[in-house]
């Protein structure tokens, strides 16, 4: 009889395998957004889709089945192990139910959707990315009666995403914060309007950019382990803890534009950085779920990024790269006009209490295109009268509206409710900080309470991989699930 330990070995040496694969399509989907040139996409499409191919195959072949389930009757595994072979044991039934030609169909469909949406995107014109995105629509839909489900067949999709969650437990969320941020707003508009045209002077591109690449370093970013670059629309891939991307856009007019976005894919970096290198292509050395994902993303650049406390310390540095644009302004100043609140078209530029109403929309838009309840050609006209009754603001083209965000063109339906939650865990996590380390209640947030910060999170969030789901990470560090009350008070008490 084969030991155990001889099984393990086994069974991880064909993860990392299959991680390998997975990274290779990663670093050219990364090349894809960044870097490749136009006639390259037709053959970086079929690429993608064989890797996809591939990485299925293997992770589905009947003899890895078999070892996984040889696995998971053996009793002598470390819990560690054992977790990681009952979470294979998890991603392998699921991932049969999709045979590896539709893997592959699909994924060639999301690259040509990619290539739609770019070019609808230089066009202003969604009916250039229509076709392709309701081909990829219609893949979708198909994946969840593969996958099956209980209740709505968005429930199939979020599941990639966010295990926990469901349509109906989204809709209670939802209903439990949007009326108090309908509050807030209403407030906030019956207070003098905040000045904030000094982030729209002009700030040289060349000059955002080392700012920009200062300011990663200074929050813990590791450049020896990962590098940033510019696309459309800013993201962060890896390929390993020890080789992980973000990109970031530099608009000349827009300070805001790329600060918070360095400092938001920063917080998502900091966390595939923080993963367990040792537990490459295991359940171990993998992010918990997109949820918790987006709140270290969300916690960098919310409770850290647009903290009094944060530019009491930062500011004079940034003035000493922006002199001209910043010399007269005061912390007081520059701390209402970085959070002003005000309804926007973009949801990457929207301030943390309408930020909420981008993502329920485009929520209510996901799920009625699942469900059949909306047609894709009909997204423009819904999305424009969604924006006008959540938001009052009348979306003036494709480009400030359904052409936005990138996620669409990649399939990620189920993805967008993460943003929300992810605030929320993050609002958590920031009080229970708070608690923790003294040196985040000063006055000042400097280089020492910021690596102290960073030095919590990875003791009690990023070395757990996925080895605790979100709910019983939260309240592994909390001491109770998620709780929306920590996230309205925060915005209660900030605004």
């Amino acid at each position: 009889m084969t030991s155990s330990a001889s099984l393990y070995e086994q069974y991880c040496e064909h993860m990392r395998r299959i991680a390998d694969v997975r990274y290779a399509a990663a670093v050219l989907q990364w090349d894809q957004e960044t870097y490749m040139p136009a006639k390259g996409a037709a053959g970086r499409a079929r690429q993608l889709a064989t890797l996809s191919e591939t990485a299925h195959e293997m992770a589905t072949a009947p003899s890895f089945e078999q070892l996984v389930n040889e696995l998971s009757q053996r009793s002598d595994l470390s819990q560690v192990q054992q977790k990681n072979v009952s979470l294979t044991l998890e991603d392998l039934t699921r991932q049969k139910k999709l045979s590896g030609a539709f893997v592959r169909k699909l994924s060639e469909a999301v690259s040509k959707a990619f290539n739609s949406w770019v070019a609808a995107r230089k066009q202003n014109n969604f009916s250039v990315f229509e076709s392709d995105l309701e081909q990829l629509v219609a893949l979708k839909r198909e994946s969840a009666e593969l996958y099956g489900y209980e209740g709505h067949p968005y429930n199939a999709l979020t599941y990639e995403f966010e295990r926990s969650v469901t349509v109906e437990k989204l809709d209670k969320v939802f209903a439990s914060v949007i009326p108090s941020l309908q509050e807030v707003i209403a407030k906030q508009g019956k207070e003098p309007e905040v000045d904030n045209d000094f982030l729209r002077e002009f700030y040289p591109k060349n000059i955002q950019w080392e700012w920009g690449m200062w300011l990663v370093r200074e929050l813990g970013f590791d450049l020896e382990a990962g590098r940033q670059d510019v696309s459309v629309h800013p993201f962060t891939t890896n390929f390993s803890a020890k080789d992980v991307r973000i990109t970031t856009r530099i608009d000349e007019n827009d300070f805001a534009n790329m600060t918070w976005s360095c400092i938001h894919e920063t917080g998502h970096a900091l966390y595939e950085q923080g993963l367990p290198d040792s537990e490459y292509g295991l359940p171990s050395g993998e992010f918990s779920s997109l949820s918790i994902h987006e709140s270290q993303s969300r916690l960098w650049e919310n409770c850290v990024g647009r903290n009094l406390a944060f530019w009491k310390n930062y500011l004079p540095e940034l003035q000493s790269y922006f002199p001209e644009q910043l010399q007269h302004i005061t912390i007081q100043e520059f701390y209402k006009g970085i959070n002003k609140v005000q309804p926007s078209f973009i949801r990457t530029e929207a301030d943390e209490v309408t930020y909420h109403f981008h993502v329920y929309i485009r929520y209510q838009i996901e799920k009625d295109l699942i469900g059949g309840a909306l047609a894709v050609k009909d997204i423009p006209a819904r999305w424009n009268e969604l924006y006008k009754q959540h938001l009052g603001v009348v979306v003036p083209d494709d480009i400030h509206g359904c052409l936005q965000d990138v996620h669409w063109s990649h399939g990620s339906f189920g993805y967008f409710p993460t943003y929300s939650l992810g605030s929320f865990y993050a609002a958590q996590f920031w009080a229970q900080a708070q608690k923790d380390i003294p040196a985040l209640q000063k006055e000042e947030l400097n280089e020492t309470a910021l690596a102290q910060l960073l030095g919590w999170l990875r003791k009690h969030i990023h070395s757990h991989g996925r080895l605790k789901d979100s709910e019983l990470l939260c309240s592994s560090v909390t001491g109770e699930s998620l709780n929306v009350s920590y996230f309205l008070d925060y915005v209660k008490g900030k605004f």
